[in-house]
């Protein structure tokens, strides 16, 4: 029985993408950024008409001017594209492993096309005004040429996705293929995405208030459209937890309630503050109708694993509940109270569709620390939401030092509550004794069940979070078992004795893992991983009996990851990704705060803001 077995890589693929692929990527960004260099010259010497005018035509349809209609039109496609391919990309990865070069997976050409024209899209809104200054908070770029602030920071938030590319070649040249969403590359990747969101409820503001015809009134479509703003928003700020949706998280559960709850107290309090009553109904509906779209194009359509989605409706009809009290009429209060609210009776709410839905749900003993977490969250993401609606209703936000204490404790309040979860440990001389059975084969391959013991007994107690055995990466397709990922959630029997509830596969490219989580215990060991050569991993048989140690999650499941580097040295890459990140926090709340206070101060705008308001 074998009990120290290498499965990390140690050999030279798993890296960076080959040179040939990265030239080909870097040629096509120079000529697409080149050819809009181009058009945008033409345009803003008016050698061309083309672009103001097609511009116009969409904002006389909308009542925006062209330089809000044109650039939305192009976003609303962009990101939806971005969307699907994020999520057949974190399919297809569970579901193959690897990629073989960014050029070798499909799913990225619609990422990269996505990223690429958000921020095509800002950079439309920047270039497209020629005889005016949009709006009074509009940025000085020439003597005679301004910027909106929503274009610049919608472009802004499409180059730190785009700069995500490059830095994450480089980081798989430095530390290995880290194959999961929360790698902090990754993480820019999605979050630039995900924030743009901000920037676009912030330009469609400039042009709401600069009509091509003042007098026309907007209609409830408008007003939809708005909505569905807030559930686009909803929905990027759930791409964090993508991988809880598919069942595969790489870190501790207590992260999901969290995420949750950060994303519905942004976007449906900001929904509702802004918009009115059903606001946060209409915005949870549509985000509903986008993600059940793609979940099954990804799923059944594509034989990409299958994946759930946060429903948020529970935690809508809270908010819209809250907005009838009359502590409304105090809206900070107002936000922070109504996060408390989604933290908890939403919170609640949400865990009987996880229950249902999920592959893990939530054990009672998880829900105190779950709550310590979401509930600041909430209360500042409840905060959070309240001023961008602030900012977007044109009402003066509160003064600078509160304002500013607001974001900061918000993002203070975020980083501890992702340092607790990050919490996690080995235990030391734990084991299991796995006895396998085969079970009926699925097209020729092998099929077994299990029955575990796990030593010392005590290792997990009878609530933990999840015992299983994970099998993934088999590859996708109708005729695989779960298309690339089955869950075996082991029955306890006794004490730290386990059965299996179904046969999971022992064979060919599959890697098959018995996971363990209970608190802050997070540990795994290999039941069978293939022979990996291209990364120098030796394979682990799935033999009929043996003993094993548990080991730390990440060396079983991330085999490509190196760890031959200084520890400096990944830290230092860590806290690169971080800057950048609190950049474009920071970009995003200079952007509203420079919007307030110029709409307020502008007389035009003031009249038109006052007019609006409830």
């Amino acid at each position: 029985m074998g009990t120290d077995i290498t499965v990390r890589a140690e050999g030279p693929e798993g890296g960076g993408a080959a040179l040939d692929q990265v030239a080909i990527l870097t040629g096509s960004a120079f000529v697409i950024t080149a050819a809009l260099l181009v058009v945008g010259y033409l345009h803003r010497t008016r050698r061309i008409t083309w672009l103001g005018a097609a511009a116009d035509r969409l904002g006389a349809w909308s009542n925006r001017p062209g330089w809000v209609a044109l650039p939305l039109a192009v976003f609303i496609t962009t990101i939806l594209t971005a969307m699907l391919g994020f999520i057949w990309d974190v399919s297809l990865h569970i579901g193959r492993g690897r990629d073989e070069g960014p050029l070798a997976n499909p799913a990225h050409y619609f990422i990269m096309v996505g990223l690429f024209f958000l921020l095509v899209a800002g950079m439309l809104a920047i270039l497209l005004p020629l005889d005016e200054k949009p709006g009074p908070a509009a940025i000085r770029i020439t003597r005679n040429w301004y910027a909106p602030v929503g274009g610049v920071l919608m472009a802004a938030a499409g180059l730190y996705a785009l700069i995500g590319f490059p830095l994450d070649d480089i980081w798989h040249r430095l530390f290995g293929q880290d194959v999961t969403l929360w790698g902090p590359t990754h993480l820019m990747l999605i979050g630039g995405a995900g924030l743009s969101l901000v920037a676009v409820l912030l330009l469609e503001f400039e042009g709401r208030l600069d009509k091509p015809d003042p007098e026309r009134a907007d209609g409830r479509w408008m007003w939809l459209v708005r909505t569905f703003a807030f559930g686009g928003l909803l929905i990027g700020l759930s791409v964090y937890q993508v991988e809880f949706d598919f069942g595969v998280p790489q870190f501790r559960l207590v992260f999901q309630p969290m995420l949750m709850v950060a994303a519905a107290a942004v976007a449906l309090i900001a929904a509702r503050y802004t918009l009115g009553r059903g606001a946060a109904l209409v915005a949870v509906i549509f985000a509903m109708i986008v993600r059940g779209v793609i979940a099954v194009f990804v799923g059944p359509v594509l034989g990409a694993p299958n994946n759930a989605f946060p429903l948020y409706l529970g935690m809508a009809v809270v908010v819209e509940l809250m907005g009838l009290l009359p502590l409304a009429r105090k809206p900070l209060w107002w936000g922070a109270a109504t996060g408390l609210a989604v933290a908890t009776v939403g919170l609640w709410l949400e865990s009987l569709w996880v229950g249902e839905m999920f592959v893990d749900s939530w054990p009672m003993g998880m829900w105190p620390e779950a709550l310590a977490m979401a509930v600041p969250v909430g209360i500042a993401g409840g905060a959070l939401g309240v001023m961008l609606g602030f900012v977007l209703r044109g009402e003066q936000l509160p003064r600078p030092a509160i304002r500013r204490g607001v974001v900061v404790a918000a993002v203070l309040i975020a980083a501890a509550a992702t340092a607790n979860g990050l919490r996690t440990e080995v235990p030391e001389n734990a084991t299991a004794t796995v006895r396998l059975s085969d079970a009926p084969a699925v097209d020729g391959g092998r099929m077994v069940t299990a029955d575990v013991t796990v030593s010392p007994s005590d290792v997990v107690s009878s609530d933990a979070e999840w015992v299983q055995i994970l099998s993934w990466q088999g590859g996708t397709g109708a005729a695989t078992p779960g298309r690339g990922l089955v869950v075996d959630e082991l029955r306890e029997v006794g004490r730290g004795h386990y059965v299996s509830t179904r046969s999971v596969p022992a064979h060919g490219e599959w890697k098959t893992v018995l996971r363990l989580h209970d608190g802050t215990v997070l540990t795994s060991l290999p039941v069978y991983l293939p022979d990996d050569p291209a990364i120098g991993a030796q394979g682990v048989p799935a033999v009929g009996d043996f003993t094993r140690p548990f080991v730390s999650e990440i060396t079983v499941l991330q085999r490509e990851r190196s760890f031959d580097h200084p520890a400096w040295l990944y830290t230092a890459a860590c806290l690169i990704v971080l800057v950048c990140s609190l950049a474009l926090i920071w970009a995003l709340s200079w952007g509203a705060a420079r919007l307030n206070l110029a709409y307020r101060a502008d007389v035009r705008s003031a009249k038109i803001l006052a007019s609006s308001d409830r």
